[in-house]
């Protein structure tokens, strides 16, 4: 899935937009993405990752070392 968090997993959700008259059509959610990029010191290079805004408060809690495992597969 190309609109999904590589820490959280968070992708697409889908629901209903709801008018005035509760009409229903449906519609996506996307979840909050942006490609950051981290210094790694083990790899000696910075990685791209696509990542949420709640897989960056992640990083930053835990440091991106703790993540790679999960990233690399």
């Amino acid at each position: 899935m190309a609109n999904q968090c590589v820490i959280t997993g968070k992708g697409t959700a889908t629901g209903h937009h709801v008018s005035h008259a509760n009409n229903k059509v449906k519609r996506k959610f996307k979840s909050n993405l942006h490609k950051k990029r981290y210094w790694v010191e083990s790899l000696k290079r910075f990685v791209t990752i696509k990542v949420s805004s709640k897989g960056i408060r992640m990083i930053d809690k835990n440091g991106i070392e703790h993540y790679l495992d999960k990233i690399a597969s």
